[in-house]
């Protein structure tokens, strides 16, 4: 078996006037991505996504990559992050680089569970999973006066027992939206808050410190994914578990988190950290170092898919018989029909279950219509 065909396909959703919506750095009215098509001499196909803009995602993967991946047996997969990282020599770990190596990854992930007749989540090593927890991503800073309880409330009303909200502008707005989620979630759920980085040091103590009462299952990104040394300053001062790694690429900037535990929880995204290759690594130093791992997904449905996958290969160690905690995986409230309507059969959430596809690799089939109303070459 041999890959015959590379396509790159940008996508691009744009939100209407005044409906932007964000995080404590401010509001985004644009969402972008861009999957990756494999096609093998027998015809069969593979999907990824590279999380990144579709012009620079595009344009990396046709002069950087289509070449070398055209001829390449899918089985030879865990080859494509090793090969990154030394040709082209400096440039590996970009960004860009890093979400184009994801999506054909993924692909290639997608084609052999399809060629073995085997769900990607059993060949990663993973036992038969069949459901994971979803927690709603939601309550973002927006532009308009929208109460800040609606969000999480129609959470609840969705059938969600978990969520993330966005906190991050001051200590005092944190623990106002902080008490607004626990009080409407109610005191046994998850609740997680997301600061993206919009945080010194001394900034993430005050604001942990003025939520803590509430229960806070982790803190995400309390300082710049940059700041190291900010995150090894927390470690000893935040009693709230600190999770990091939607901005981190490859198994090095990873270690980097991992090693003396500089975060409790790391979060690779499928689309971005190397694939599922990479993943599987990444999930093997933080389990070495008794560091949880939950995806992060702000993609679309492909990305979805391959994060679901990986979530569902992850080891509960060192849980045996007695699992005190959920493998919870993020789902996104906000707009997003490259997620919602790109799919045969969407993920659906509702019951606070996301089923596991059994079906060979991914487990998806994409809606050919959906993929060219948003498609944005």
């Amino acid at each position: 078996m041999e890959i015959t065909d590379v396509q790159a396909i940008p996508l691009a959703h744009s939100l209407p006037d005044g409906a932007g919506l964000g995080d404590a750095r401010g509001f985004g009215t644009d969402r972008g991505t861009t999957l990756v098509r494999l096609e093998t001499d027998d015809g069969t196909v593979g999907w990824g996504e590279a999380f990144a803009p579709g012009p620079m995602a595009t344009a990396t993967i046709e002069t950087m990559f289509a070449d070398d991946v055209v001829g390449m047996d899918p089985f030879e997969v865990e080859s494509l992050a090793e090969n990154s990282y030394t040709d082209p020599y400096h440039f590996g770990g970009d960004v860009v680089v890093q979400s184009a190596v994801s999506a054909i990854d993924v692909a290639c992930w997608d084609i052999i569970g399809k060629s073995v007749g085997r769900p990607v989540h059993r060949l990663l090593g993973g036992t038969r999973c069949e459901e994971l927890t979803p927690y709603a991503s939601t309550m973002y800073f927006t532009e308009t006066d929208r109460p800040i309880e609606e969000p999480i409330r129609e959470a609840v009303e969705e059938g969600f027992t978990a969520a993330k909200i966005k906190i991050g502008a001051d200590p005092e707005s944190d623990a106002e939206r902080v008490r607004t989620a626990r009080e409407i979630l109610g005191d046994d759920a998850d609740l997680m808050v997301d600061m993206n980085g919009n945080y010194r040091p001394h900034q993430a103590v005050k604001s942990a410190r003025a939520i803590e009462e509430y229960d806070v299952t982790w803190i995400e990104e309390p300082v710049p994914p940059e700041n190291a040394s900010g995150y090894r300053e927390l470690r000893g001062k935040i009693d709230i578990p600190i999770a990091a790694g939607e901005a981190h690429y490859g198994r090095f900037e990873f270690k980097e988190l991992i090693d003396d535990r500089t975060v409790d929880i790391v979060q690779p995204n499928l689309g971005r950290c190397g694939g599922l290759s990479e993943a599987r690594l990444i999930a093997g130093m933080a389990s070495t170092e008794n560091v949880a791992v939950r995806p992060h997904i702000w993609n679309s449905a492909v990305g979805m898919a391959a994060a679901v996958q990986f979530a569902a290969s992850i080891s509960s160690y060192p849980h045996t018989r007695n699992v005190p905690e959920p493998m919870l995986i993020e789902f996104d409230r906000s707009e997003n029909p490259m997620r919602s309507e790109l799919l045969e059969t969407p993920f659906d959430p509702a019951g606070g279950t996301i089923d596991v596809p059994q079906e060979p690799g991914l487990g998806i089939e994409i809606d050919r219509d959906a993929l060219e109303r948003y498609r944005a070459d």
